[in-house]
Order: C-alpha cells, then sequence, then structure tokens
C-alpha cells in the first residue's frame, strides 16, 4: 500500500506538472490567436475603406449640370433665379449619387416653376426680383449625409394641398380636419397630388415628389419638408454616405432573423402585453403619453408567429420612423446592434416589398435587411385592409365606365390621329373641326374631357378654353391644349384661360396625353 500510494502521489504531480504545462501553453496560444484577431481586424478595415473609396466621388460630380439647366429654364418660363451650390468636395456613393440625380434635377425644376415667383410678383413683396435655390450637401456624424433643396420663393399653400387631396380621395375629410401642417405637406408625396393649375411639360402631372420620396427611401434615407408663406420652402434628405455598410439591429420575428436599419429606429420599449389596446380596429400602444399605431413584425411580413411555451408578458417593441410617420413594431426578440456589409438582391428580386438587401452574419447565417419604408406602408396597408375592400368595388366601377373625350382640331391629320390614339386606350371620341362646333357639341353633349388644339379657324382653343368655363354645365369640364404654341406667354395665356393642362406638340408622346387624361378624368 505504501507503494502504490507513493506512486499515486507520483503521478499526481507530474499530472499536475503537465496540467500547467498546457495551461502555458494555451494562454500563449490564446495570446497569438487575440493578436491575430487584431492583425487581420485592421487589415479588413484598411480593406473595406479602400473598398469604400473606390465607389466615392466628389459632390461636385452631380452639381457640375446643374448650372445650366437653371439657366436654361429660367430662360424658358420667365424667371431670374441664383443657383448657390454648397459641399462640392463632400464625397458620397457613387450609387447614390445616381440615384439622387433625376430627384434633384425634379426638386430644382420644381423651386423655379413653383417656387420662384416671377421678377414683378416678388418686386410687389418687397422681394429682390432675382430668385435663389441652394442647394447644399453636409457630412453628420456616422455614416450620414444631408442634402437640402430650397428656395426663397413663395412657399407652399398647405390649405390647396388639402383641398387637392380631398378632390383626388387621397384623404377623407374626417382624416383632413385632424391633419397638421407637417402631415398636410406630406401629402405632395402621395402620386397624383400637385398644386400647379395646368399640367406642362415642366410639372404638374403629380407624380414628381411621389418619385423623389421612392428614390430616397429606396437608398435607406429621409424626407422631411418645410415651408413658410412667400418665405419659401426647403427639401431636406436626410441620406447614407455609402451603401457598403451600416448599422443595424437584429430581431426575431417569424422564427426568423431581419436586420432593421439603426437610423431609422427611434427607440426600444419593452410593453406590457395588456397596454396592446385595439381602438378604431387598430391595435394602439401609449408611449411617453403619446399613442402610436402598433403591429406585430410577423404580420407584416406574413410569417406566422412563433408560439412560445410560457409567453413573456412583455413584448419588444421598436418605433420606427420614416418622414412624419411612426408605427411601433412587436417582435419576439431583440438582439444586438452591429455593422453588417450589405448585398444588393440579384436578379429576378431586384425589388421585394419590404426587402432592401442581404447580409451575412459572422456566424455565416444569411439574414434579410429590411426596408422600413416598405414596412410602415404594408403596416397601413394591413390595419385597412377591411376598410380597402369595402371602397374596392365603387373604384372598380368607376374605372369600368367609359369615358367620353370631344377632339377640336382643323387639322384632319391631326385629329384623326388623336381620335386613334384614344379609342386604342378605351375612351369613346367625338370631333369638332374648330372651336364653334366643338362648344355646340359640348352644349348638347356630355363628355368626361375636351382635347383641343389652339390654331382653329371661327374659334381658337384659348376663347374655346374661355366659354367652356364661362358656362355653368362645363366649368369643371377638364381642358387639355395640345398645340405648337410653346413659348411662355402662349403657356400663361392657357392658364389663364382655365386649361387643366398645356401639351407642346414638338414634345408629344402618346404617353403623356394618356397618362394627363387618366389624371383628370
Amino acid at each position: 500500500e505504501g507503494a502504490a500510494g507513493e506512486r499515486v502521489r507520483e503521478f499526481l504531480d507530474w499530472n499536475e506538472g503537465h496540467m500547467r504545462g498546457l495551461e502555458k501553453r494555451l494562454a500563449t496560444f490564446g495570446k497569438a490567436a487575440q493578436r491575430d484577431e487584431r492583425l487581420v481586424g485592421a487589415m479588413i478595415d484598411d480593406l473595406l475603406g479602400d473598398a469604400k473609396k473606390l465607389v466615392m466621388l466628389p459632390f461636385a460630380s452631380l452639381l457640375d449640370l446643374f448650372p445650366k439647366l437653371v439657366r436654361d429654364l429660367c430662360r424658358d418660363i420667365g424667371k431670374e433665379v441664383e443657383l448657390v451650390l454648397h459641399g462640392r468636395e463632400v464625397e458620397i456613393d457613387k450609387r447614390i449619387l445616381e440615384e439622387m440625380k433625376d430627384a434633384l434635377i425634379h426638386l430644382v425644376r420644381n423651386a423655379i416653376d413653383h417656387g420662384i415667383e416671377t421678377p414683378a410678383a416678388r418686386v410687389a413683396r418687397n422681394k429682390p426680383p432675382q430668385g435663389r435655390i441652394t442647394l447644399s450637401v453636409v457630412r453628420l456624424d456616422g455614416n450620414k449625409l444631408e442634402i437640402v433643396v430650397a428656395d426663397d420663393g413663395e412657399g407652399i399653400d398647405a390649405e390647396r394641398v388639402k383641398a387637392v387631396a380631398l378632390k383626388s380621395g387621397a384623404v377623407t375629410q374626417a382624416e383632413a380636419q385632424h391633419l397638421g401642417e407637417a402631415a398636410v405637406l406630406g401629402l405632395i408625396f402621395q402620386s397624383g397630388i400637385t398644386t400647379s393649375r395646368i399640367v406642362t411639360e415642366i410639372s404638374g402631372r403629380g407624380l414628381g415628389m411621389a418619385i423623389v420620396r421612392e428614390k430616397v427611401e429606396k437608398l435607406g434615407g429621409q424626407i422631411a419638408i418645410e415651408s413658410s408663406p412667400h418665405a419659401g420652402s426647403s427639401f431636406r434628405m436626410l441620406l447614407p454616405v455609402t451603401l457598403a455598410t451600416f448599422k443595424g439591429i437584429l430581431v426575431d420575428a417569424g422564427g426568423q432573423t431581419f436586420v432593421i436599419p439603426t437610423s431609422s429606429v427611434e427607440r426600444l420599449a419593452r410593453v406590457r402585453r395588456e397596454e396592446i389596446q385595439t381602438v378604431e380596429n387598430r391595435e394602439t400602444i401609449l408611449l411617453e403619453g403619446r399613442a402610436l399605431a402598433f403591429a406585430w413584425l410577423a404580420d407584416v411580413l406574413e410569417l406566422p408567429r412563433r408560439e412560445m411555451k410560457e409567453p413573456s408578458p412583455h413584448v419588444e417593441t421598436l418605433v420606427l420612423g420614416a418622414a412624419q410617420q411612426r408605427i411601433a413594431f412587436g417582435v419576439e426578440a431583440v438582439h444586438h446592434e452591429q455593422e453588417v456589409l450589405v448585398k444588393q438582391l440579384a436578379k429576378p428580386l431586384l425589388r421585394v416589398r419590404n426587402i432592401a438587401g442581404a447580409t451575412v452574419l459572422g456566424s455565416g447565417t444569411p439574414v434579410l435587411i429590411l426596408n422600413v419604408a416598405d414596412l410602415l406602408k404594408s403596416a397601413v396597408r394591413a390595419a385597412s385592409a377591411f376598410g380597402a375592400r369595402s371602397a374596392m368595388p365603387s373604384a372598380q366601377e368607376r374605372a369600368a365606365r367609359v369615358h367620353h373625350v370631344l377632339v377640336a382640331d382643323d387639322s384632319v391629320t391631326s385629329r384623326m390621329l388623336l381620335k386613334n390614339i384614344l379609342e386604342a386606350a378605351g375612351y369613346h371620341v367625338t370631333t369638332a373641326i374648330d372651336g364653334i362646333e366643338a362648344l355646340a357639341a359640348i352644349r348638347g353633349g356630355d363628355f368626361d374631357a375636351v382635347v383641343s388644339d389652339v390654331e382653329m379657324p371661327r374659334m381658337d382653343g384659348f376663347e374655346l378654353t374661355e366659354k367652356i368655363r364661362a358656362e355653368k354645365k362645363s366649368a369643371d369640364l377638364p381642358v387639355v391644349l395640345v398645340t405648337a404654341l410653346g413659348t411662355r406667354e402662349h403657356r400663361e395665356r392657357g392658364i389663364d384661360a382655365g386649361a387643366n393642362a398645356y401639351i407642346v406638340k414638338e414634345s408629344f408622346d402618346q404617353s403623356n396625353l394618356l397618362e394627363v387624361l387618366g389624371r383628370l378624368v
């Protein structure tokens, strides 16, 4: 027993020494691994930084096209505008520049056409005859920049925007009464909303601002409007500097993991389940004394909610916002925030509702990046699905009715061309050879719109439009003037006469005519 005990003690001593040796070797390996991790991390950061620089361009590469654009447009419509540019040296992802090019062009054209007054009108308001448009870009903290398009014109008429929205059916009378000024101004981003009294090749179709918002939201940005009567308007767009990486919050919904851009998350909260109330058929919660619409992220994504054996008394909630809209989304779990590398979707999945892209986590797990702007729209759509279904039959009935259009043109070639275009699009068409014959047809018939030339014998298009507006029966009848007269004076005369749209034959396109008629009738 003594010899056996001695051998056990010797083995234990040897084993202890061996374990200490292993511990030292493991500590050495751990330090080496940490050192390698730091080195590889630094190399990856440098590589990622170099990759970002490859796609970065100065904002000046986009700004340089605006001076000529402003000069040409001012010459065409008879206004005086000074263009001020700031932030030429700020570098931006060239993909963002490409996406924002058309949006910025539209905002500048809108500022000149809608915002800046004529020199005479500005002088009458004790303003300098020359208006000013400022286009600037500022780099903010983090991966963010702000682009601002501002003018010192007459501002946006909120009451007129509300009236147009009511007329188009974008809002109901009850909804309009409770809209604040910011919400009313936000209506101009809806398709079909325009304060222009006439449609021209420059503006007035009610589509441009909707496209601007779509471009900004597609890039994961936000747009806001500031306007003061007779003092001007400004459009502020918050965008990422680069599309390569961004910070996102990992959440679980429907048993899957998703990434939500941190820039769109206003706050995280834990809400007691009994605090989720149903108001007017919509779930709502109360946060800091403010009622917010509530939606389950799994429901919005049309995924089955994961059933838990012991559901928590609290719900993890993220308040997401874009522009003036705020909605709280309930999720199954909130993990952590991390920087992710964005992978754009490839064909044929270039545009998938609610999805902005994908990324691969450090664990090798692929996850989808959610499009916050789409989520907000989907949540509203899901909450109002019943109301939308109940309204659908009347909309279909209106769409099914055949519209009757009167075409007035003294040229048989132009008259038949317009007739064929409209009949191919499903309109019932009556023709007239001049203004007198057209006016007689209007007095004796029932039409939904008039498409007229301007230069006609006996009664031209301007006089015909004035006669239509002067009679009670046809005072609201939409009138589209299609003419070769494209000068500023003729456009203004068309506006004064009461025309709804003015299309110049030189830039005539049948899709343009059909689009305008589709909006007017």
